[in-house]
């Protein structure tokens, strides 16, 4: 066929296309009015979750397919954006400004649909949520060079959220600036997290440097772009938001650098069936308390895959003690071991019970 008569088919398609898209959001919008007539929430995450995974899981199967099954997920998370921003506005926080990789992985967790609210801080977001300001936060929660981010965890032992799901996205850190020569950068800003995950790099090639803190990424791009003097280390986006150079590109010390992501909501997410569940605890200052505690968790057969301690708000040389530990709060084994908890600790709080992420978007 002649490439115009081609063309006018791939035309026809569009047009088909958007008439369907026309056609689904209609149907959405009828959805959201019978679930406000029945007293349901609007927006079902759970749901959500299971389109996106049956979209995904058909298009891998599919044999002889030439459309790229990676790219079926993306598309339909913006779909599903729109027609959420029909349903009802959602709002959702994250540490801002623009280009840090907590807007990035918020815009990829709830595509472009919905309000995005920004804050100078994890704190600030997760406040945000237990506010009922917005119904979503997005928060950095572990890094695979630099651990636990701990003003996350500080901030949900504290606070009345859950963790509703987790996702994991890549951090290819770049030094950007106003221009490529490092022997004139005489500063580099960033966030600690950046900082810390790039240190190796940074003293090599630039051991003249002074590493100075920032809120976030997007601050030190300010900075870069008010100093020719400084340089910033962030997101590729980051540097075509404040029009600056990608001086160096993927400076992380790992190159499998990635951080886990949580979206925080008033209340966690039903069982799955591939769950996890985190919880903070604090033990008696016994001998052989922590023991006794984890010896619960081996009883019931349960699987730990992260313990970390922090200091108690307000409590000089008390620790609280966060855990992940494989299954949902409401599957048996579970329970049994969180009510044993509560007669061995002198505190438990379960931070939510949600589906595993073990890839972007999961």
């Amino acid at each position: 066929m002649p490439i115009d008569e081609l063309r006018s088919e791939v035309d026809a398609i569009d047009d088909d296309l958007l008439d369907l898209l026309e056609r689904r959001a209609r149907l959405v919008r009828t959805i959201a009015a019978e679930k406000q007539a029945l007293g349901l929430a609007v927006h079902d995450p759970e749901r959500e979750r299971a389109v996106l995974a049956r979209l995904e899981a058909r298009a891998a199967a599919r044999e002889g397919a030439v459309f790229p099954a990676p790219a079926v997920r993306p598309i339909f998370r913006e779909i599903l954006s729109a027609c959420l921003a029909l349903e009802e506005p959602v709002g959702v926080a994250y540490l801002g400004p623009p280009g840090t990789f907590s807007h990035i992985a918020a815009r990829s967790a709830f595509g472009l649909g919905v309000r995005y609210v920004e804050s100078v801080t994890i704190a600030g977001v997760v406040d945000a949520v237990a506010r009922g300001s917005v119904a979503y936060g997005v928060a950095p929660i572990e890094n695979s060079t630099e651990g636990g981010v701990t003003a996350t965890l500080d901030a949900l032992v504290e606070a009345d959220v859950k963790i509703q799901r987790e996702f994991v996205i890549d951090v290819p850190q770049c030094l950007i600036g106003v221009h490529g020569d490092l022997s004139r950068i005489k500063r580099v800003h960033s966030h600690p997290q950046p900082l810390a995950q790039c240190r190796l790099w940074l003293n090599h090639n630039l051991p003249q440097a002074e590493l100075v803190t920032s809120t976030s990424t997007a601050a030190a791009a300010r900075e870069a772009v008010a100093d020719d003097a400084s340089a910033a280390v962030g997101s590729r986006l980051l540097a075509e938001l404040y029009d600056l150079l990608v001086i160096r590109e993927s400076i992380q010390d790992r190159p499998e650098n990635a951080t886990r992501f949580v979206v925080l909501a008033k209340a966690d997410a039903p069982r799955s069936g591939r769950d996890k569940t985190s919880l903070v605890f604090s033990t008696p200052h016994v001998r052989g308390a922590l023991r006794s505690v984890l010896e619960i968790f081996d009883a019931e057969g349960l699987n730990l895959t992260r313990i970390e301690s922090r200091p108690a708000l307000g409590k000089r040389w008390e620790y609280v003690f966060l855990t992940d530990v494989e299954g949902h709060r409401d599957d048996e084994p579970v329970a049994r071991a969180l009510e044993r908890l509560r007669h061995a600790c002198s505190r438990v709080k379960v931070l939510g019970s949600y589906p595993r992420g073990d890839s972007p978007l999961a």
